[in-house]
C-alpha cells in the first residue's frame, strides 16, 4: 500500500511539473504583417531573408535607397500552381530613422509599395562620406494596425 501512495505522489509531482508554463526569456514577438524589401544604389532588392541587409549608395550624390513594401497572399500556398503572392502595398506611411531615433524623413508608398530615401550624407550624420562609410538605419510603420519595423545599413560606393 505504501509502494502504491509512493507511486501515486510521484505521478501527482510529475504532471505537476509537466503541466507547468516556462516564459519566454525572450522579447515578445509579433509576426510582420508585410514583407520589406531595401534596395540601393545598385538596383539589386534585399532577399528578405536577411535580418539586416547592407545595401550599397553612392558617395557622390545624395544617399539614395528604395523600401519595397509587399502584403503575402496566402490563399493559394496549398495549390503549387498559384502558391504565394506578393501585392505591392501602397500609401503607408514609412518613417525613416537613425538608430539613435532621430527622424530623417517620412515618406509613403507609391501604387508600386516603394518609399524612397533620398538624403544628404551630412543629415545621416556623414560629414565627408568615402567608399566604406556606413549608417545604420531603420524603417518602420504601421500596416493593418500592427507596426513594423525594418533594420538596415547603407553602406558608400
Amino acid at each position: 500500500m505504501k509502494k502504491l501512495i509512493n507511486i501515486f505522489v510521484i505521478a501527482l509531482l510529475g504532471a505537476s511539473f509537466a503541466s507547468c508554463e516556462k516564459a519566454d526569456p525572450f522579447v515578445a514577438r509579433v509576426v510582420s504583417p508585410v514583407l520589406l524589401l531595401v534596395q540601393g544604389s545598385d538596383g539589386v532588392l534585399s532577399s528578405g531573408m536577411t535580418t539586416e541587409p547592407s545595401v550599397p549608395a553612392l558617395v557622390a550624390s545624395d544617399a539614395s535607397v528604395n523600401l519595397r513594401v509587399l502584403e503575402l497572399d496566402k490563399t493559394g500556398i496549398l495549390d503549387y500552381k498559384v502558391g504565394i503572392d506578393s501585392l505591392p502595398v501602397s500609401g503607408v506611411k514609412i518613417t525613416f530613422k537613425l538608430r539613435s531615433g532621430a527622424v530623417i524623413k517620412e515618406v509613403s508608398t507609391d501604387a508600386k509599395g516603394v518609399a524612397v530615401l533620398s538624403t544628404s550624407w551630412a543629415s545621416l550624420g556623414v560629414a565627408a562620406p568615402k567608399a566604406g562609410s556606413s549608417v545604420r538605419l531603420t524603417a518602420s510603420g504601421i500596416y493593418k494596425e500592427v507596426p513594423f519595423s525594418k533594420y538596415f545599413i547603407i553602406t558608400g560606393k
